[in-house]
């Protein structure tokens, strides 16, 4: 057994896009309406680790964190709005929490963006550092069976892994329904299987301070007058018919039209409300079918009416 007066080292291993759909989950389907805080979820691993080893929390500190990810190239990324600058606000919260990023150009594999190499370099920097800094305890935040190798390994060298495992649903910005469930096999090997989905849904309910501070704190929303539009004769408007987790319809006869959070252009998805006025340009899905992209709220609104073409 550890001595309980020793330091406990924790390294910590993010699957960048796994975390980006936890995050978003969160944020856009769940009713908790917030982004996972990093600090806030550091906090919370210290303190996990401190009960599941049986340490104080001050000797239970993260020494090391690795953020993995595919990452669009700047001519790709400047083509959807405000992803090149929502990319540096995340990477200065990254790094202002000293989390050191890993990135892989995202390569198109027959029209099919992928992410090719992301796990395995995740798996071999962790078993790497592992190696050679002696962790006790190595976090991941990942879903993926393929992480399994990984985990023996480290048991080999007594090194001690848990996993913070989500289950959800989201509807990407096709309108298909994505069901992510974490491998049961990568569960079964690991010393500290942590469902968090549960824990989240348990703390919040019963207000438990430690759950909510894995949380953002939610920002005051901007006033409507804040916001500048540039209408052009290609741009439509239409208006908010309903909203749902992460999506919702826009009444423009003769169809509504399917929109999805990441098609919001300088508009959060929790600002918007049922019946307010957007503009947004057409586009089709792999089905044909119409739907809107580069959608954001409106200023073409004239005694509460939609300004009509």
């Amino acid at each position: 057994m550890k001595n309980k007066t020793s330091l406990t080292k924790i390294g910590v291993f993010y699957d960048g896009n796994f975390f980006l759909h936890i995050s978003n989950y969160y944020n856009y389907n769940h009713a908790k309406k917030s982004r996972i805080s990093i600090s806030g979820l550091h906090d919370f691993i210290r303190n996990k680790i401190s009960e599941e080893e049986d340490s104080n929390y001050g000797l239970c500190q993260i020494v090391d964190a690795h953020y993995f990810r595919g990452r669009l190239s700047a001519q790709d990324a400047s083509q959807k709005g405000n992803l090149l600058y929502y990319d540096r606000v995340f990477d200065d919260i990254l790094m202002s929490e000293g989390v050191v990023t890993h990135y892989l150009p995202v390569r198109t594999f027959f029209g099919t963006k992928n992410e090719k190499g992301i796990d395995l370099w995740l798996a071999l920097e962790a078993f790497e550092l592992a190696f050679y800094k002696k962790f006790d305890v190595i976090v991941l935040i990942a879903s993926d069976g393929d992480y399994v190798p990984l985990v023996r390994k480290l048991n080999t060298l007594g090194t001690r892994v848990m996993v913070l495992s989500w289950d959800f649903e989201f509807y990407n910005d096709e309108g298909q329904k994505v069901i992510t469930r974490t491998s049961q096999d990568l569960l079964n090997e690991v010393s500290y299987p942590i469902a968090m989905h549960e824990l989240i849904d348990e703390g919040l309910l019963n207000e438990e301070e430690i759950i909510t501070k894995l949380f953002v704190p939610q920002a005051a929303p901007k006033p409507v007058q804040q916001i500048t539009t540039e209408l052009s004769s290609e741009r439509l408007i239409g208006h908010v018919l309903s909203l749902k987790n992460g999506f919702g319809f826009i009444k423009y006869p003769p169809n509504n039209l399917f929109f999805h959070y990441g098609n919001l252009v300088d508009t959060d998805f929790n600002d918007l409300k049922e019946g307010e006025p957007v503009e947004f340009t057409m586009g089709y899905n792999d089905k044909g079918d119409a739907v809107a992209k580069e959608v954001r709220l409106s200023t073409a609104e004239i005694n509460g009416n939609i300004l009509e073409e």
